[in-house]
């Protein structure tokens, strides 16, 4: 078990260190082999279901540990300090939030057999679903389905005919065996994360089976009612701020007893690294400070039984994009204090500035997040889905 909702993150971490600490080891080793082979291995999937990764987000009444917003992000972190696309795959214990928006009798059904389902899928396109007895007919392909090769179950975006929900796009969730994956994950960072292309082919899911992302939850705690778009985008970015940590730690690790080749002072003795080494962790700090700072104001609202302000929301969002823009130019300069070194596929950096620059791609993390936090400080409406 993770923590409770009124444990501390520093406690939690804590109680989880053992297993995680020798799980995190194996991970920082074979980097390679998940870039290699463009998924993250099954015995590491394993390793998180170990340390309730999986759980977390997982309701008490179906065995899931409910841990808080803040815990979950700092799990990530921790994981992406590791390796950025374990961290990636990892975020997606997410699933325990977008499941919840399933039936109360479906969920019980999902976690018939414990709390440790890995989910994953892909939504866009969504892709128009006929109305069948039975429920609804899937057909197509989707692509960034992040984690598809460890997963037990999948969903699928679909556009029922006929649907309720304002036309909003519905997850149709399936077992792994009903999706064929096409292995086609070709990208510049967080090659491991597996983001293959998903095909359903005349697969019949039930009603009570798909929810629309992003919608209410059938749960009535905290938890459930954090806002999810402002979620969903956090556990990417905290991916991000792990990596960022793991190449300042890299640079000043490189420094330790080394001497440059060329007679010159070691790295550490440089003033100019000194000087740019100081300003990162200044900077990835107070991104980081301000991203968990917007995690709590919103938190300590819903335990009090209450509601975020639109206000919050919006910062929620923008200390979320910010963190991710951040920790990219992190690790960016980073690489370039390490001079030569980091430029070469055996040194991690080179992986932690590609993987950070593949967050900010993300669509959570584009610049509309600046247009519509910007537009509600002067008082105007966002535009529809910020929120």
């Amino acid at each position: 078990m993770l923590m409770a909702i009124n444990e501390t993150p520093e406690r939690a971490a804590a109680n989880a260190a053992p297993g995680l600490d020798a799980l995190l080891k194996d991970i920082r080793m074979r980097r390679k082999e998940f870039e290699k082979q463009r998924f993250i291995s099954p015995d590491i999937i394993q390793g998180f279901k170990s340390a309730g990764v999986y759980r977390a987000l997982v309701a008490r009444r179906f065995g899931g540990d409910e841990i808080s917003p803040a815990a979950f992000c700092r799990l990530i972190e921790r994981i992406a300090q590791a390796d950025g696309s374990a961290g990636w795959v990892a975020s997606f214990g997410i699933g325990g939030i977008y499941l919840a928006a399933l039936p109360v009798a479906t969920l019980a059904q999902l976690y018939a057999n414990g709390p440790d389902v890995v989910f994953a899928g892909g939504i866009f396109p969504p892709q128009p679903a006929e109305t069948v007895a039975g429920g609804f007919k899937v057909n197509g392909r989707w692509s960034w389905s992040s984690g598809c090769m460890g997963a037990e179950v999948i969903g699928a975006g679909i556009l029922p005919r006929n649907a309720d929900g304002a036309g909003l796009p519905r997850m149709a969730v399936m077992p792994r065996e009903k999706v064929e994956i096409v292995p086609n994950w070709d990208v510049m960072g967080l090659l491991g994360t597996g983001s293959h292309d998903i095909v359903v082919k005349d697969v019949v899911v039930p009603e009570e089976w798909t929810f629309v992302r992003g919608g209410a939850s059938v749960l009535d705690t905290p938890l459930y009612r954090y806002p999810t778009l402002s979620f969903a985008a956090q556990v990417l970015t905290v991916v991000g701020l792990g990596i960022a940590r793991a190449a300042i730690d890299e640079v000043l690790g490189m420094a330790a007893g080394r001497a440059s080749v060329t007679g010159a002072p070691n790295l550490g003795e440089r003033v100019y690294a000194q000087l740019e080494m100081a300003r990162l962790e200044a900077e990835l700090r107070s991104a980081r400070a301000w991203f968990y700072e917007a995690i709590d104001d919103a938190w300590r609202v819903l335990e009090a039984g209450g509601k975020p302000s639109d206000h919050q929301v919006s910062m929620l969002r923008l200390s979320t994009t910010h963190a991710a823009r951040v920790s990219a130019d992190v690790a960016r300069r980073a690489q370039m204090v390490s001079g030569g070194t980091g430029v070469y596929e055996s040194s991690p950096l080179a992986a932690q500035v590609r993987d950070a620059q593949m967050v900010t791609q993300h669509a959570f993390m584009g610049d509309i997040t600046y247009q519509n936090a910007g537009a509600m400080l002067f008082g105007h409406k966002p535009l529809p889905g910020y929120l």
